[in-house]
Order: structure tokens, then C-alpha cells, then sequence
């Protein structure tokens, strides 16, 4: 078997390309790595160039849209300071259960702790931050 490390790329599909673009590079700080216009896409750097990568593909409001989620893995420092962050940016920080939040929730299971939000097409984005300790097995 190939052993697994770490998430590299994923996509989503959007209604709006330049609104997503304006999104994820304006708003949470992603470096734009590359567009073709001609196929509605636009790839993001996440972290270093090389490391990690989200694209988004434009597929408007058809039937075939779907809601998707996505996690980031950002330092506990960071993770703690997030909702204030995000609540500057216009942004909603939401808990595991899909309510307002202005804290981190803890998933003791993993263990790890994370804050969620909506980008503008209702993916669910989360960064997520692992835990020193050991999942509380329940």
C-alpha cells in the first residue's frame, strides 16, 4: 500500500468563479497559483508553493451542484484567534452544529479542535488544529 501523508489538492464547485477568487484570495488569504478562464478554474496555494493546492471550478446553479467540505490545518494559535479574524472579514464562525460560535469546538475523539464557516456557495470550510493528547475514546 501507498502510505497516505497529508491532503494536497482538493476542489470545489462554485456558481460564481470571481466572487469564489475574491473569496478564498482576498478573504482567507490564499495565493492564487493559477487560472484558465476558458474552463471557469482558478487553483490556490495552500501554504507554501509545492505543499498544497484547492481548486475551484465553476458549475453554476444547476441540479448538479453540491455542497461540499473542506478542512485546513492552521496552528492552535491561530485556530484560537479565528472567529475574531473571520467575524472581521464578514464571516460567520460556526460550531460543530452549525450555530454562531466565538470559540473553537473540541472533538475529543480525534483529538483536535476547529472552527467552521460558509464560503459564498454554502461549502462548509473548517481549520482544524490536532491536539497534544490522546482521543477520548467514548
Amino acid at each position: 500500500m501507498i502510505t497516505i501523508r497529508d491532503l494536497f489538492e482538493a476542489h470545489l464547485t462554485v456558481a460564481d468563479l470571481e466572487r469564489s477568487v475574491h473569496f478564498y484570495r482576498d478573504r482567507l488569504g490564499l495565493s492564487l497559483a493559477h487560472m484558465v478562464p476558458e474552463r471557469r478554474v482558478a487553483f490556490f496555494w495552500i501554504g507554501a508553493p509545492g505543499k498544497s493546492m484547492l481548486g475551484l471550478w465553476e458549475a453554476g446553479s444547476g441540479p448538479q451542484r453540491m455542497s461540499l467540505h473542506l478542512a485546513f490545518e492552521v496552528s492552535l494559535t491561530e485556530l484560537l484567534g479565528s472567529p475574531d479574524v473571520l467575524q472581521k472579514a464578514g464571516i460567520t464562525p460556526l460550531n460543530f452544529a452549525g450555530s454562531s460560535a466565538t470559540e473553537p469546538d473540541v472533538l475529543a475523539w480525534m483529538p483536535a479542535a476547529a472552527v467552521y464557516f460558509h464560503d459564498p456557495d454554502g461549502n462548509l470550510l473548517e481549520f482544524l488544529s490536532m491536539l497534544q493528547d490522546y482521543p477520548d475514546r467514548i
